[in-house]
């Protein structure tokens, strides 16, 4: 198979790959209760065909045509709303191809975040500010060379609360696409009949470098707010990412935060603790009765194609039992292509099956070879999605 024909295949998900095998059942006992077992995963064809389709649709030209980060949140109302962070908007050509974006020339609009919005129906349509001929982020950048990545988000009444990390190129003029520095944490509040606009911003706690946000919980009259430390040894440059823990009282997070330390809980920020390392920007903590599950793809390793489920008895960890339930076809079957950032996604999982999303992109740019990937097979950058079975 020729290098095109293989990548326009991988990145359709067509290409079929032996599947990960069955991760041992094991796990602990929380208030009596053994631990979920779970089963092979499989693509979940429908998911995966439902946004090749949208994405390739071209019925508007101002819309979703693919993006990553992938939250989701199921509304009162019975929509669902993915939250994307980097998006392309606009045409894809007959040969799975879109033009270079704006600032280089081309003709494809190209936003920080978004939102795609499944409705009663289960049709999808594209959220973000401007206009139609001028599309913006819903959360537009600060200022220039600065842009805000989607955290997780959670409803409260009639708004939806969103966390958001606010990035900035310290060095925008030297051309380096990985150039980048986080700098804070913010809050977003929007009304859930428009989310083009934020009804208001606020400063979070990002006193110690912590990225809130990467995933929330509601359980037990709290919101449990989970977020990733990414720390590099400034002797060795090693990077770990380590899991910190907060929580509110009841589900608005502006709220009083408190912070898990090594024995308990604190108001301040600086007695945050380090509770495991390896995880990643972005994963999901969900309920199923007495445990509580984590998907997060490993970050141990740079890169790596490992989604891994890991078990608690408690909101607050500590999460053990680590075991891979996938692992990514994409990674290393092209050079360059590589998949970040999995979670589950609890609007489309049910008592027996936990559906998974990761994001897929790739190295391969212009500065390259003179052909950017994602340019060439637009379907590249478009999350895939699995199913999990689990019983228990």
């Amino acid at each position: 198979m020729s290098k095109s024909a293989l990548a326009l295949a991988l990145a359709a998900g067509l290409v079929a790959v032996p599947a990960a095998p069955a991760a041992a059942q094991a796990g602990p006992v929380c208030a009596g209760s053994p631990a979920p077992t779970f089963g092979t995963a499989t693509q979940n064809l429908a998911m995966n065909a439902k946004f090749t389709d949208y994405g390739n649709s071209n019925a508007r030209l101002d819309d979703w045509t693919g993006g990553d980060t992938t939250y989701s949140l199921k509304l009162s109302d019975g929509r669902i709303v993915f939250a994307y962070s980097d998006t392309f908007l606009g045409k894809v050509n007959a040969d799975g191809s879109r033009s270079p974006v704006i600032e280089e020339g081309g003709t494809t609009p190209f936003i920080n975040n978004s939102f795609v919005v499944q409705g009663a129906n289960g049709s999808l349509s594209t959220v973000t500010g401007g206009t139609s001929a001028d599309p913006e982020a819903p959360m537009p950048p600060p200022q220039a060379a600065h842009w805000y990545w989607a955290g997780d988000l959670t409803q409260r009444g009639s708004e939806v609360q969103q966390l958001y990390r606010e990035y900035y190129d310290p060095d925008p003029g030297n051309g380096t696409s990985w150039d980048l520095t986080w700098k804070r944490n913010v809050l977003a509040r929007f009304s859930t009949a428009d989310l083009s606009d934020p009804t208001s911003v606020q400063a979070m706690p990002s006193a110690i470098g912590v990225q809130w946000g990467s995933a929330l919980l509601k359980d037990g009259g709290n919101t449990y707010i989970y977020g990733t430390e990414d720390y590099t040894d400034p002797d060795s440059q090693q990077n770990t990412k380590y899991l910190h823990i907060a929580k509110v009282s009841g589900d608005d997070l502006r709220g009083q935060w408190s912070y898990r330390t090594a024995g308990g809980w604190s108001t301040r920020e600086t007695d945050s603790v380090r509770q495991m390392s390896g995880v990643s920007n972005e994963f999901s903590v969900t309920r199923r009765g007495a445990h509580y599950i984590m998907v997060n793809q490993d970050t141990e390793y740079a890169f790596g194609a490992e989604i891994d489920i890991s078990l608690a008895c408690s909101a607050d960890g500590p999460f053990t039992d680590e075991r891979t339930v996938y692992t990514t076809p994409e990674t290393g079957s092209w050079p360059d292509v590589y998949t970040y950032n999995a979670h589950q996604h609890a609007s489309l999982s049910s008592s027996g099956n936990l559906v998974i999303s990761y994001n897929v992109n790739t190295l391969d740019t212009a500065e390259d070879d003179g052909v950017n990937d994602n340019y060439q097979y637009a379907s590249i950058y478009r999350p895939r999605y699995v199913n999990v079975p689990v019983s228990g």
